[in-house]
């Protein structure tokens, strides 16, 4: 087939002419375009919802309290995904239009939620609010997983185009800081008006996501069959999830390490920023390098190299041990997190059975929040000194790689 049968001509196009994607990727009528636009504006909508509530959740409270509140705040987000994994996967493989459904249902919510938590951004009614956007949040990214594959022409492109999301969703990260921060300034305006703008956006979300094309559902029974259930657990995915797991796990240690370990040595607030602008920009680096990678290795070893970056960048962090160093692992971290997300979801999207990959989205993206908010706990409950902390990492994701090397070889 060549690549005006294909109809893929742009991103293929895309991807080898420039490193950032053209705005024709949002605007474009292609699926990929489609699912572009719903996620730049939900990344939006999420990045003003952050921004409105971190205020209040750490920084403008004392250490202790602060130690306290965010271990609430961890063990909340566990939640969401125990509710997503078992609906929301059924609703993603039994229907055609239930993706689509589930998207459009998901950004209303959460406009509607946002109207709601602006009238009680200092009242009891905003942790169950703010429960329910977290459970809706999940739920959409889950779906996203499940919609990728219906976008591309072949299995190869997997990385592309979710690597096309990732930069995309961090560039709307950063345009929609901008009002966001206007807004906050404002005295007479504030984080309930930084809501009410969430909710507008999410709206807007809401109505794209209107122009979803179905996707294609194989018909199946309502139980998965045997075979399915095997290829859902195949050596390979199941050797990926662990890896990934370590990373995501990784990323939520070092990220309340390096707060609270900031927070005890009183630090100025601008190494806060330091660190998330180094973090952001390694995420941002490995959207555009991933799709660069692929053309050379496999999705497998991306993630044994990504585990590799992290164990180096621990032990060279632990032996400065100073908040430079913590800033620079956090950009390092960032870049091999995201580079690894990357090829995962595209494992697992290459290799599980359509007609039960949202199933199987909503089962690993669990398993991976649960393990960030248990590896986020442990430095907010126990003082870890950052040295510590980093030499920890770095051995945690050593052993990883090497039991994934030992994994993928024992599997040939």
């Amino acid at each position: 087939m060549s690549e005006a049968d294909s109809g893929w001509r742009s991103l293929q196009k895309a991807a080898g002419a420039q490193a950032l994607p053209r705005l024709s990727a949002l605007t474009g009528r292609s699926a990929f375009a489609r699912l572009a636009l719903v996620h730049v504006l939900a990344v939006a909508g999420d990045t003003l919802i952050t921004m409105a509530l971190a205020g209040s959740l750490f920084f403008s409270i004392s250490p202790h309290a602060a130690r306290n509140r965010v271990a609430l705040y961890l063990l909340l987000t566990m939640a969401p995904f125990a509710v997503v994994a078992p609906l929301l996967g059924p609703v993603l493989d039994r229907s055609r239009s239930g993706r689509r459904i589930v998207v459009v249902v998901c950004h209303a919510g959460r406009a509607l939620v946002c109207l709601s938590m602006a009238r009680h951004l200092h009242g009891l009614l905003l942790f169950p609010e703010a429960f329910v956007v977290l459970v809706l949040s999940k739920a959409y990214l889950v779906t996203k997983g499940a919609l990728v594959p219906a976008t591309v022409a072949d299995d190869r492109e997997l990385v592309q185009a979710n690597a096309r999301l990732a930069v995309l969703g961090v560039v709307a990260g950063f345009v929609a800081a901008g009002p966001g921060v206007l807004v906050l300034k404002l005295s007479f305006l504030g984080a309930p008006w930084v809501l009410r703008l969430a909710a507008v956006v999410l709206a807007v979300a809401a109505v794209a996501g209107v122009r979803l094309a179905r996707t294609e559902v194989a018909r199946r029974p309502p139980e998965r069959t045997p075979a399915e259930a095997v290829e859902l657990r195949s050596r390979g995915i199941l050797l990926a999830a662990s890896a990934m797991a370590v990373l995501r796990g990784a990323v939520g240690f070092l990220t309340f390490l390096l707060a609270f370990s900031f927070r005890r040595a009183h630090a100025p607030s601008w190494w806060f920023g330091v660190a998330l602008a180094a973090s952001l920009a390694g995420t941002l680096i490995g959207a555009l390098v991933a799709p660069r990678v692929r053309r050379v290795v496999s999705e497998e070893r991306i993630l044994t190299a990504s585990l590799l970056m992290v164990a180096v960048a621990g032990a060279l962090g632990a032996r400065a041990g100073n908040r430079a160093a913590g800033a620079a692992l956090a950009g390092v971290l960032g870049l091999a997190a995201n580079t690894g997300k990357l090829a995962f979801d595209s494992i697992l999207q290459r290799d599980a059975p359509d007609a039960g990959r949202g199933r199987a989205f909503a089962r690993f993206e669990t398993r991976f929040q649960l393990v960030w908010d248990l590896a986020a706990l442990a430095p907010v409950l126990i003082p870890i000194p950052s040295r510590v902390g980093m030499l920890l990492l770095a051995v945690a994701t050593m052993a990883a790689a090497v039991l994934y090397l030992g994994g993928r070889r024992s599997r040939r």
